[in-house]
């Protein structure tokens, strides 16, 4: 347990835990606009493809 708190009270483990939380926040906002726009994108890509092959 002593580890811990020493890591905690450590500078590098304050930045190390800040750009971690940072990912995280980065992976959930992407996560949330792949499953948002997935299916919009896909249709409309697939759209697109159609229009070009046809031409």
């Amino acid at each position: 347990m002593n580890h811990i708190i020493k890591f905690l009270k450590n500078d590098d483990a304050i930045a190390v835990t800040e750009y971690a939380l940072l990912v995280a926040l980065i992976a959930v906002v992407l996560i949330a606009a792949v499953l948002t726009f997935g299916t919009n994108l896909s249709a409309w890509f697939s759209a697109k493809t159609s229009a070009i092959t046809t031409v």
